[in-house]
C-alpha cells in the first residue's frame, strides 16, 4: 500500500488545521509581506443572499410597526435561559445597540453598526461587549420571523431605540438601511496589542495626555468600547478619566453636551454586572467549544444569571428606577457624596454615603430586597470635571433639554456611520438635515453635458491638472461611513482646499476656470470637475490611440460652508496617496500598506488599484509633478507603459535614499526612472505582479483603458448613492 494514500491506516484525509490555524499562512510564515486580504474582506463569495439580492427593495415589504410591537413585547418578555433584571430587557437592548455603534471612530469611519459587525471576531468576543451575545439570541426569533426584510444591523440598533422608548424616552427618529457584512473584518486594525485590556500606555506616546493616543484608534484599550469603567489602566481617577472621556468621545465626533448627554442617558437605564467571580467564566464565543453554540461567558459555577451575572465586574444600577427614563443619574450623582469601594467580583467602583433607603433600587430577582447604586470613574468624571459639570446642571435645571439632547446624541451614535439622508429608509427618517450628516443641495441634471465639454477641452487645462483634481475631489470617498468624495464639490470650501495634498496652487488655477463655465452652462461645480477628469481621461486614451466616451452621471450638487462640519472634515485628509505617489511624511506604516488601506476606503479591488496606479502614473498625476513611478516617455498617454517597463527585465532596481529607487539598464547601469515604495510593490507582491503581468501583455493596451476607465468611474461614483 502507498503511504501516501489518504486511505492508509493512521492517515487522515485532511490537513490537520490547515484551514483554520495560526501558523499556516503566508502572511505567518512571511510577516513582512503585503496582505491584501483587506481588499477582499466582503467579496460576494461570502454573501449567502446572491447578487440579486436588494436589501432596499426587500426593506420595502417590510411591517415596521408589526416588528416595532415585537420589539416592544420582547422588552417585557423574559425567556428561561437569560431572565430580564426587574421583567425589562431594556437595559440589554440599549447596550447591543451602544456597543454596536460605539465601535465607530472619526479618524477611517471604520467600525459602528452600519454592517452588524458585532455578530463576528473580534467585537463579539471583546471583553467590553460580554453577554452582548445573549441579546443577539433573544433578538433571533424576531429576525427568523422577518427573514431578510430586515438586517441584523438595523435590528440591533432598532431594538436599542425601541428600549428607550419603552423606558419613556421620546427618540429623535430612526433610519433602515444597513446592509450585513458575511464575514469578519478582521483586517480593520484596533490596535497593537497581543492581549485584551493591556495597559493603555501601549497606544499613547504619553497616557497622562490623552491626545497622543495611535490614530485612528479611539478606545483606551484593547477590547473596550470607550474607557475603562474603573479608571485609567483601571486605577480611579475622575479628572484623568474625564481627559480620557473627552478624547475618546471626540474621536467619535462627540463634543462635550453630546458626550454629558450620552453617559447620563446611557446609564439612566439598566445595570452593570459584577456579582461573582469573573474566573468562573467560560470562554468568550469565539473561543468556546462548540456545545456552546456561538455564545460565550458562561458561568462554570453557579447560576450566573439574574443577580448572579458578571459582566464588567461592576456590580449595581446607576438609578433607583433602572428601567424609566428618567432624572435619576442626576439625583443620586449630585444628590451624595460618593466613596470608593470593590464590587463583588473585585472590581472599583463608587458608592454613596448615607444612601437614604429609598433612594435605593431593588434586586433584579426579588423588589423585597434594597440594592446599594454605583457610579463608575467615568459617572464621577461628569461630576469633578468642570466642563462635565456645567453642562450636567443645565441638564439638571431643564429635564426637556436633556432628553432631547440625548435623543439627537443617541441618533447620531447610531447613525452616524451611514453616510447621507440618502441612505436613510423607512418612516421615522427625521426630515430635519443635520450638520453631521454632510447635507448636498440636489444638483442639476438638465444641461448640455457635451458643450460643456467642449468648454472644458478647449479651457487651456492640461491632463494632469484635470484629471488631478477630479481625483483629489472623489478619494477622499470612505466606504466605511460613507463620507467624502466628489458629490458636494467640498474640495473648493475649508479645510479642503487648504490640505497640502490637494496642492492649493494648481487647484485654485483650476477651480477658478471651471467655476465660470460650470456657471454658464448650469451645472454645478462637482459635476463640472468630474466631467473635466473624464475629458483628461478621454484625451489621454486618445493620445493612447483609443476614442472612447467615459460615462458620466450629472445631478451633483454644490455644498455650502455653513452645510459643512470643517473640523470633523480634518479627519478626512490625506496623510498618503499612493494613486499620487503622494506622502505628507514618514510613519511608522509602509507607503503601500498606506495605499491598501486608500484603496480600500475607497471600495477597490486590488485589480482595481492595480489598474489605476499604472493609469495615473501614465497621465502623470503625481503630486508636485515628480517622476517617481512615470515610466513612460508618453506622459499623459493611457499607455501599458508603467507595467511594461516595471516588469521589463533589461532593468535592474536599485534602493539610493529611504524609500526611493533608481531603475537602471542591466548592462549600462544608466539610470532611466525613479520609484517609490509603491511603485515597486506592484512588482515585488506576487499578487500585484501577477495583475501587472496582465497589463504589461503585448495584447494588453485595449484591455487596460477599458479597465483603467471602468475603475475610475467607480471612484467618481463612489458617493453618489442616488444611483443605486
Amino acid at each position: 500500500m502507498d503511504g501516501n494514500d489518504v486511505n492508509s491506516a493512521g492517515k487522515c484525509p485532511v490537513m490537520h488545521g490547515g484551514q483554520t490555524k495560526l501558523g499556516t499562512t503566508v502572511t505567518d510564515w512571511w510577516p513582512n509581506a503585503l496582505n491584501l486580504d483587506i481588499l477582499h474582506q466582503h467579496d460576494t463569495k461570502t454573501n449567502p443572499l446572491g447578487p440579486d439580492f436588494d436589501y432596499r427593495e426587500e426593506l420595502k415589504k417590510l411591517d415596521v410597526e408589526a416588528l416595532k410591537d415585537d420589539l416592544r413585547q420582547l422588552m417585557t418578555d423574559s425567556q428561561d435561559w437569560w431572565p430580564a433584571d426587574w421583567g425589562s430587557y431594556v437595559g440589554m437592548f440599549a447596550r447591543v445597540a451602544w456597543h454596536a455603534a460605539g465601535s465607530y471612530r472619526l479618524a477611517d469611519g471604520r467600525g459602528g453598526a452600519g454592517t452588524g459587525n458585532q455578530r463576528f471576531a473580534p467585537l463579539n468576543s471583546w471583553p467590553d461587549n460580554v453577554n452582548t451575545d445573549k441579546g443577539r439570541r433573544l433578538l433571533w426569533p424576531i429576525k427568523k420571523k422577518y427573514g431578510n426584510k430586515i438586517s441584523w444591523a438595523d435590528l440591533m440598533v432598532l431594538a436599542g431605540t425601541i428600549a428607550y422608548e419603552k423606558a419613556g424616552l421620546k427618540t429623535f427618529g430612526f433610519a433602515f438601511g444597513r446592509e450585513d457584512i458575511w464575514h469578519p473584518e478582521k483586517d480593520v486594525y484596533w490596535g497593537a496589542e497581543k492581549e485584551w485590556l493591556a495597559p493603555s500606555d501601549t497606544r499613547y506616546d504619553d497616557v497622562t495626555k490623552p491626545e497622543t493616543m495611535e490614530n485612528p484608534l479611539a478606545a483606551v484599550q484593547m477590547g473596550l468600547i470607550y474607557v475603562n469603567p474603573e479608571g485609567v489602566n483601571g486605577q480611579p481617577d475622575p479628572m484623568k478619566t474625564a481627559a480620557m472621556v473627552r478624547e475618546t468621545f471626540a474621536r467619535m465626533a462627540m463634543d462635550d453636551e453630546e458626550t454629558a448627554a450620552l453617559t447620563a442617558g446611557g446609564h439612566t437605564i439598566g445595570k452593570s454586572h459584577g456579582n461573582g467571580n469573573a474566573d468562573d467564566l467560560s470562554a468568550d464565543p469565539e473561543g468556546a467549544e462548540l456545545e456552546a453554540q456561538g455564545m460565550g461567558w458562561m458561568n462554570t459555577k453557579g447560576r450566573g444569571i439574574g443577580r448572579d451575572t458578571v459582566v464588567s465586574g461592576i456590580e449595581g444600577a446607576w438609578t433607583k428606577n433602572p428601567t424609566q427614563w428618567d432624572m435619576g443619574w442626576f439625583e443620586l450623582l449630585f444628590g451624595y457624596e460618593w466613596e470608593l469601594v470593590k464590587s463583588p467580583a473585585g472590581a472599583w467602583q463608587w458608592a454613596p454615603i448615607d444612601i437614604k433607603e429609598e433612594d435605593m433600587p431593588v434586586d433584579v430577582e426579588d423588589p423585597s430586597i434594597k440594592c446599594m447604586p454605583m457610579m463608575t470613574d467615568a459617572d464621577m468624571a461628569m461630576k469633578v470635571d468642570p466642563t462635565y459639570n456645567a453642562i450636567c446642571k443645565k441638564f439638571m435645571a431643564d429635564p426637556a433639554y436633556f432628553s432631547e439632547t440625548f435623543a439627537r446624541a443617541w441618533f447620531k451614535l447610531t447613525h452616524r456611520d451611514m453616510g447621507p439622508k440618502s441612505c436613510y429608509l423607512g418612516p421615522d427618517v427625521p426630515a430635519e438635515d443635520l450638520i453631521w450628516q454632510d447635507p448636498i443641495p440636489e444638483g442639476e441634471t438638465q444641461y448640455d453635458i457635451g458643450h460643456l465639454k467642449a468648454k472644458i477641452a478647449a479651457s487651456g487645462l492640461t491632463v494632469s491638472e484635470m484629471v488631478s483634481t477630479a481625483w483629489d475631489s472623489a478619494r477622499t470617498f470612505r466606504g466605511s461611513d460613507k463620507r467624502g468624495g466628489a458629490n458636494g464639490a467640498r474640495i473648493r470650501l475649508a479645510p479642503q482646499k487648504d490640505w497640502d495634498g490637494n496642492e492649493p496652487a494648481r487647484l485654485t488655477k483650476v477651480l477658478s476656470v471651471l467655476e465660470p463655465l460650470a456657471a454658464q452652462a448650469g451645472a454645478s461645480l462637482a459635476d463640472a470637475i468630474v466631467l473635466a477628469g473624464n475629458v483628461g481621461v478621454e484625451l489621454a486614451a486618445k493620445e493612447a490611440g483609443f476614442d472612447l466616451s467615459v460615462p458620466f452621471a450629472p445631478g451633483r450638487g454644490d455644498a455650502t460652508a455653513e452645510q459643512t462640519d470643517a473640523d470633523s472634515f480634518d479627519a478626512l485628509e490625506p496623510l498618503a496617496d499612493g494613486f499620487r505617489n503622494y506622502q505628507q511624511k514618514d510613519y511608522v506604516v509602509s507607503a503601500e500598506e498606506m495605499l491598501l488601506d486608500r484603496a480600500q476606503l475607497l471600495g477597490l479591488t486590488a485589480a482595481e488599484m492595480t489598474v489605476l496606479v499604472g493609469g495615473m502614473r501614465a497621465i502623470g498625476t503625481n503630486h508636485g509633478g515628480t517622476r517617481h513611478g512615470v515610466f513612460t516617455d508618453r506622459i499623459g498617454a493611457l499607455t501599458t507603459d508603467f507595467f511594461v517597463n516595471l516588469t521589463d527585465m533589461a532593468n535592474s532596481w536599485v534602493p539610493v535614499d529611504k524609500g526611493l529607487y533608481e531603475i537602471r539598464d542591466r548592462k549600462s547601469g544608466a539610470v532611466k526612472w525613479t520609484a517609490s515604495r509603491v511603485d515597486l510593490v506592484f512588482g515585488s507582491n506576487s499578487v500585484l505582479r501577477a495583475y501587472s503581468e496582465v497589463y504589461a501583455q503585448d495584447d494588453a493596451a485595449e484591455k487596460f483603458v477599458k479597465d483603467f476607465t471602468a475603475a475610475w468611474v467607480k471612484v467618481m461614483n463612489a458617493d453618489r448613492f442616488d444611483l443605486a
